[in-house]
């Protein structure tokens, strides 16, 4: 029988000297250096060790001695739970500076090479309600809060809609407002759950893998057109009916609703049916005149006002003059490579997901663009140095790889094929640093330019320009 682990020690009075990686602020005792979340910079805590490593240890506050002058009230009656929001509490400019010292650390000390002084970073226009895009899970887990647990209140309903807990798959966090959509998109999903639960319709069961209501995606385009998607577990009809006829009875502004029936284990819905109730099958974003469809399985920046400001950067960087070709790297559904043809002689687009390449070429075709054309494949597979014999060599390359960064062989591909500039788009600091380095033999970085797409969170994109030496 394994004894139980005696609790670390609670540390009194500790400062918390920054913000640092994955939304967390950092603290140091004598030479351990302590990662905490949800503190603010000048922040005087007692704290308690949850992780202790050789270099490094994890914690939590458990009582503000001293609150920072910097802090702000969070918006979110969520805040501290939910997780998807850390830096509510940290005025935005500083959650802007704190982005823009992530990316310079990063380029500084993974990359090592010579850089330019790295412009300040472009914030984003709201800091609220910014997302176009949301996903809930229904189920009948409800996340209790330490003070409910520590309650003698009896939780006999346990089913709720809202996000799931970090560390506990079977648990979710019943959100009552998220502010980071509409406000239409918390009427949308609170609609639903009361409707099914004056049904009497199952809430999800993430351990046993059954109930009928599952999960809910909802889009707000910067057009003002919505697409409602149910994800539900059961295949019944009747009650399926019965959801669907009422949102859009509730709602009629929807644009798209739709539904999928989901009996596998996980929830993705890419390799799913998807079922058209009423509307479209599609809504649209708009950018520069251009039309851009978005599906139910179709990938699009989160933040569209905000995608728009990152796009004009990538634009800017490659210096377009209308003579040049292109190729656009996990060029996904083909915004940048649309985005950027007017201005060039022609756009190759080279994405690995098919369904994403055939959002691309459709998106070509509703703006009636001609200069471009997009292959599906793995990158290291499809971009090859006979690719590009047969297609011709690049003046310019965008590249918009994952959180992974490049694979090795695209860099070398990309080295071998020595296009004159090229745009580094990245979500991802950290990868996108190590990249650089790998590129350095043959290219100098002459701009950096960071975007916040996402307020609030610790996340960052960074846009670099390369020029060949």
């Amino acid at each position: 029988m394994s004894r139980k682990r005696k609790p670390y020690p609670i540390l009194e009075g500790v400062q918390i000297l920054d913000l640092a990686a994955e939304g967390n602020a950092i603290a140091r005792v004598d030479d351990m250096v302590l990662f905490i979340p949800y503190g603010a910079p000048g922040d005087v805590a007692d704290l308690q060790i949850t992780k202790k490593r050789k270099s490094y240890a994890e914690g939590r506050i458990v009582r503000l001695v001293q609150p920072s002058p910097d802090r702000v009230e969070p918006r979110c009656s969520h805040f501290g739970y939910c997780g998807g929001c850390r830096w509510q509490h940290i005025p935005y400019q500083a959650q802007l500076a704190g982005k823009q010292k992530q990316v310079t650390d990063a380029l500084t000390r993974i990359a090592k090479i010579q850089l330019p002084e790295i412009s300040p970073i472009k914030g984003s226009q709201n800091i609220y309600a910014y997302r176009n895009k949301m996903e809930y899970t229904f189920s009948n887990r409800k996340w209790l809060t330490p003070e409910q647990m520590a309650s003698t209140e009896v939780f006999d309903d346990r089913d709720g809609a809202g996000f799931h807990i970090s560390g506990a798959f079977d648990k979710v966090l019943d959100i009552q407002n998220c502010h980071l959509q509409d406000d239409l998109g918390n009427r949308i999903r609170l609609f639903a759950k009361q409707l099914a639960k004056e049904k009497g319709y199952t809430f999800y069961d993430l351990r046993e893998q059954h109930g009928l209501m599952r999960t809910m995606m909802i889009r707000i385009a910067s057009t003002g057109e919505i697409m409602v998607v149910m994800s539900f577990g059961e295949d019944a009809p009747e009650a399926i009916a019965t959801v669907m006829d009422a949102l859009r009875a509730q709602f009629p502004q929807i644009t798209s609703l739709m539904y999928v029936i989901n009996l596998k284990v996980n929830d993705t819905i890419t390799d799913q049916e998807i079922i058209l109730h009423s509307g479209r099958d599609y809504i649209e974003e708009e950018m520069e005149g251009l039309r851009f469809r978005i599906g139910p399985k179709s990938f699009y920046q989160t933040n569209s006002l905000q995608a728009y400001e990152l796009y004009k950067v990538a634009r800017d960087f490659a210096g377009l003059t209308g003579s040049e070709l292109v190729y656009d790297l996990y060029t996904g559904t083909g915004t940048i490579a649309n985005f950027v043809s007017r201005r060039c002689r022609h756009v190759i687009g080279i994405e690995y997901v098919p369904e994403a390449i055939d959002d691309a070429r459709l998106n070509s075709a509703c703006n009636a663009i001609t200069n471009t054309e997009f292959y599906a494949g793995d990158m290291k597979d499809i971009l090859t140095d006979d690719f590009i014999a047969a297609h011709g060599r690049p003046d310019v390359m965008i590249v918009d790889p994952p959180r992974a960064g490049m694979h090795e062989d695209v860099v070398n591909v990309i080295l071998n094929a020595a296009p004159q500039r090229l745009v580094y788009v990245s979500c991802n600091p950290a990868t996108q640093a190590r990249d650089l380095a790998l590129l350095d033999s043959k290219y100098r970085v002459t701009a950096v330019q960071p975007v916040d797409m996402f307020p609030h969170t610790h996340h960052v994109e960074n846009v670099v320009k390369l020029e060949l030496r």
